[in-house]
């Protein structure tokens, strides 16, 4: 395994697999009829059912090896299939960009010592695995989860409907606009329930790429803060035509004398293309005027979530003060709050969720 303790404790959102004498025993295309080994199909499904999603990055014929996952009833267990004869590095890092999660958040299991060192040359951060080691990984601590929620067991089945829109995306034929006009998002916001703090506590820990400040918070920061009128916590949930993308969403705003500022605003990465940070930021803004304070925002840079900054910034914040490793910005008082965006619903009140009483 080629990881650093560091990288030891970051959550692996994807498994990606090697097919031949990983998965199975035996090689597919030189006419072998391999069994999947039950070690493979115990981690598949340990895995699975905690919302780690499972990939395969394989060399061989795409349709072959589908028609031998199909035979095996393992098909459905993946999200992404990438079978070929390319570096094995460029499926990795496709099946990042496919999936919309970090490339530290993929791990890579392959019998082959030569595949492993080739993936860890090209993405130092991608945790790499021996066939032999299958049996253990649902142990080990990336691959744990203290809460399993609701969220994370249909985790795989809210992937595969994200790949039925972009299907549905790539066959369209008018703009990308009239595209997200057409899927009729609609966006729940409410005060966070008690069965919600799992699931928020798991974005706190997941979700890096669109976080605005990195922060995460323990379950039981969660419940003293909705059970303190000093602050709201908001969980945001998403459907379109095709279904639920579950709680993509968590906002958490002090309430400061006359201010009110946003501590905490964060996204699942299945939404970045959707619009949604901009409408959850401007439904902050308006909710927080309508109760008489003055908006503000708290932005900690990190490696990866300068896309934060700028949906901030793209909603009318600009910079109050500069630290040395956070940022604070403000809604100018003499500016129009940001209307709602057209292509999405934004349905319920958040303004009364303060001391929610969990």
């Amino acid at each position: 395994m080629t990881t650093s303790e560091a990288e030891a404790v970051t959550p692996v959102k994807c498994l990606v697999w090697d097919l031949d004498d990983t998965l199975w025993g035996g090689t597919v295309l030189e006419g072998d009829d391999p069994r999947p080994l039950d070690e493979a199909v115990s981690t598949l499904h340990a895995l699975d059912e905690r919302g780690v999603l499972h990939a395969v990055a394989s060399r061989g014929d795409e349709a072959t090896a589908l028609a031998h996952l199909d035979k095996l009833g393992l098909a459905e267990l993946f999200t992404v299939l990438e079978v070929g004869w390319g570096a094995k590095s460029e499926s990795v890092r496709r099946i990042s960009e496919t999936l919309g999660i970090g490339i530290d958040t993929l791990a890579f299991v392959d019998n082959d010592p030569v595949e492993r060192a080739e993936v860890a040359a090209a993405h130092a951060r991608v945790r790499c695995y021996a066939a032999e080691e299958l049996a253990e990984l649902p142990e080990r601590e990336e691959f744990r989860s203290r809460h399993v929620t609701q969220e994370a067991r249909g985790r795989r089945r809210l992937y595969q409907a994200e790949a039925s829109r972009n299907q549905a995306q790539e066959a369209y034929e008018g703009t990308p606009a009239e595209f997200l006009a057409s899927l009729d998002l609609e966006l729940t916001l409410r005060a966070a329930a008690p069965d919600d703090l799992a699931r928020a506590h798991e974005l706190t820990v997941r979700t890096h790429q669109l976080n605005t400040t990195g922060r995460g918070y323990s379950m039981a920061e969660l419940r003293e803060m909705c059970d303190s009128p000093r602050y709201q916590v908001l969980v945001a949930g998403l459907t379109d035509r095709f279904g639920s993308y579950g709680i993509i969403g968590l906002a958490v705003v002090e309430h400061v004398g006359e201010r009110g500022v946003l501590r905490l605003l964060l996204l699942s990465c299945r939404v970045m293309s959707r619009g949604i940070g901009p409408a959850l930021i401007g439904h902050v803004v308006r909710e927080t005027l309508a109760e008489g304070r003055r908006p503000e925002a708290e932005f900690v840079p990190t490696e990866v979530n300068r896309v934060m900054l700028v949906n901030l910034r793209f909603a009318g914040f600009e910079v109050l003060e500069r630290g040395e490793d956070r940022l604070l910005l403000g809604f100018p008082p003499d500016r129009e709050p940001p209307s709602p965006p057209s292509h999405v619903r934004i349905v319920g009140s958040t303004s009364t969720a303060t001391g929610s009483g969990i």
